[in-house]
C-alpha cells in the first residue's frame, strides 16, 4: 500500500570531494540545510554530507507559523505559496469525551501572512530545502557516511567520511574550520562526547500511519488544521495532520510503558488507542490506511551544550522535545539560522571558540524551555487549557504566542507563573 507524492531524483556528485572546506554540515535535514544555505550565502565554502539518498520519508509534517521568518530569509515563501501543501490556519484540541475546542486561529492574534502556514510532505519539503542550499553555493553529497570527527586536543579539525555506494565506496579525510552536527536524533557528536541527557518526565512512544479519505472539516479555513485529540483517561493522544492528495497523517503518543505492551503489534496498539478516542473514530469513518504502521521512541533529551571549539550542534542533534505542538521543524530552522550567524561571526573574527560558536545557546534554550513547560502542562492529569483560560483569560494571547512559536518574544513565558502547580520539579 502506498500514498503520497511520486518519487523524484536528486543527482549526487560522484567525484572525490575537495580536501578542505570552511564548514562541513553533517545531515541534510531542515536544520542542516538551513545552516548550510545561510553559511554558503555568507560566502563560506560549505559541504553537506548525508548518508541517505533523497527523497526520503520523514515524519513531522506540520509547520507552526513562526517558521515563516526563517523560510522568508531562505527565500522559500513564494515556492511554498505555489505548492500543493494544505494551508494551516489554526490548531484545535479535542477532549477525551470528544468535545472540540474552538480553533486557535493564528491570524486573530497576529494580522500578518505568517499566521497561515502549511502541512507538508517532508520528502518534498526536505528536498526543497536541500536544493535551496545547493543554489546558495553549498556542495551536497547524499551518499556520504561520516565515520568520525577528529580533534586536536579539544578542537574539531576534520572529518572522516565514506563516499559512494557498493563496491565504489572510498574513504576520505576532509579538513574544515567548523563541523556542524545536524544528524537528527542519532545525535552523532553529542552521543560520542557524552553530552546527552534524557528528560525523565517525557519518555514517550508513538505509533502512526497515513490514511486516505479521513474526514476533513468543509470550511477551507479549517480543513488544513492540526487537531490534537485526547483519549479516555488522557493516557495517550492522537495527532491529525491533513496532507496533499487527501491523505492524513495520524499518530498516537503515550508513555512508553503504557503504549508498548508485550505481544502487541503496532496495528494492535493503534487500534486499542483508537477505540478510546471518540473524536478520532469519527474522523476515520470510511477512511483507508495507505501506508504501513510506524513506531518510534519520542524520548525528549538535550545536550549540555550546543557548541565547542570548532563544532556546533543544531536541531535534534542538540535536543528533542515531545511532538505534541509540532515544534520540530521550527526549532530545526531557528537553530540552523542562529548557528549560521554565529559561524559567520567566527570567520569574521577568526575566533572559532565555544564562546563564539555557541553565543546563541542561552536564547535558544530559553525558547525550548517554554515549549517544554507547555508540554508538561499538556500531560498533567486533570489539567485543561480550556479551564485554565476561563480562570486566567489574561493569558490567552500568551498561549497563542506559544502555539505559533513566538517563544523569543518578551514576557511570553509569564503564563507559567499561573501554572506552577502543574509543572514538575526539575
Amino acid at each position: 500500500m502506498s500514498c503520497g507524492t511520486a518519487p523524484h531524483s536528486f543527482s549526487k556528485t560522484m567525484n572525490q570531494l575537495d580536501s578542505q572546506y570552511d564548514v562541513i554540515v553533517i545531515g541534510a535535514g531542515p536544520a542542516g540545510t538551513t545552516a548550510a544555505a545561510l553559511i554558503a550565502e555568507y560566502g563560506h565554502k560549505t559541504l553537506i554530507l548525508d548518508r541517505s539518498p533523497f527523497p526520503r520519508f520523514h515524519v513531522g509534517e506540520s509547520l507552526i507559523p513562526e517558521t515563516y521568518w526563517s523560510l522568508e530569509r531562505l527565500g522559500l515563501i513564494e515556492q511554498l505559496k505555489q505548492s500543493a501543501f494544505p494551508k494551516k490556519y489554526s490548531v484545535q484540541f479535542v477532549t477525551e469525551m470528544g468535545k472540540e475546542s474552538r480553533p486557535f486561529y493564528f491570524d486573530e492574534y497576529k494580522a500578518h501572512e505568517s499566521s497561515q502556514t502549511w502541512q507538508v510532505w517532508r520528502d518534498d519539503f526536505d528536498q526543497m530545502m536541500l536544493d535551496n542550499a545547493v543554489r546558495q553555493g553549498a556542495t551536497a553529497r547524499t551518499d556520504a557516511q561520516v565515520l568520525d570527527v577528529n580533534f586536536d586536543a579539544d578542537v574539531a579539525t576534520d572529518i572522516k567520511v565514506r563516499l559512494g555506494e557498493g563496491d565504489s565506496k572510498t574513504d576520505q579525510t576532509i579538513d574544515c574550520r567548523v563541523v556542524v552536527d545536524a544528524t537528527g536524533q542519532s545525535a552523532f557528536l553529542a552521543s560520542r562526547l557524552g553530552l546527552k541527557s534524557t528528560d525523565p518526565h517525557l519518555k514517550k512512544g508513538t505509533v502512526w500511519s497515513y490514511f486516505e479519505n479521513a474526514h476533513r472539516d468543509p470550511d477551507p479555513r479549517d480543513e488544513g488544521a492540526t487537531i490534537i485529540l485526547q483519549t479516555e483517561g488522557k493516557q495517550s493522544w492522537f495527532w491529525y495532520i491533513p496532507l496533499p492528495g487527501n491523505v492524513t497523517s495520524i499518530g498516537c503518543t503515550g508513555d512508553m510503558n503504557y503504549m508498548f505492551q508485550a505481544g502487541e503489534s503496532a496495528e494492535q496498539i493503534f487500534d486499542r488507542e483508537l477505540s478510546r478516542c471518540p473524536g478520532m473514530i469519527r474522523r476515520l469513518e470510511g477512511a483507508t490506511r495507505c501506508r504501513d504502521y510506524f513506531t518510534t521512541k519520542d524520548f525528549s533529551y538535550r545536550s549540555s551544550k550546543a557548541a565547542g571549539n570548532g563544532w556546533v550542534l543544531i536541531g535534534d542533534a542538540f535536543g528533542f522535545i515531545d511532538p505534541v505542538y509540532s515544534t520540530g521543524v521550527f526549532l530545526a530552522l531557528k537553530s540552523g539560522e542562529f548557528a549560521a550567524d554565529a559561524i559567520h561571526e567566527a570567520f569574521e573574527t577568526s575566533d572559532f571558540s565555544e564562546g563564539v560558536l555557541g553565543s546563541w545557546q542561552d536564547k535558544y534554550v530559553h525558547g525550548i524551555d517554554l515549549f517544554k513547560k507547555l508540554v508538561y502542562a499538556f500531560y498533567t492529569p486533570g489539567f485543561s487549557f480550556g479551564s485554565f483560560l476561563k480562570e486566567h483569560p489574561q493569558y490567552r494571547s500568551n498561549l497563542v504566542d506559544l502555539l505559533i512559536g513566538d517563544v523569543f518574544k518578551l514576557n511570553v513565558g509569564d503564563i507559567f507563573t499561573a501554572m506552577q502547580d502543574v509543572l514538575p520539579m526539575e
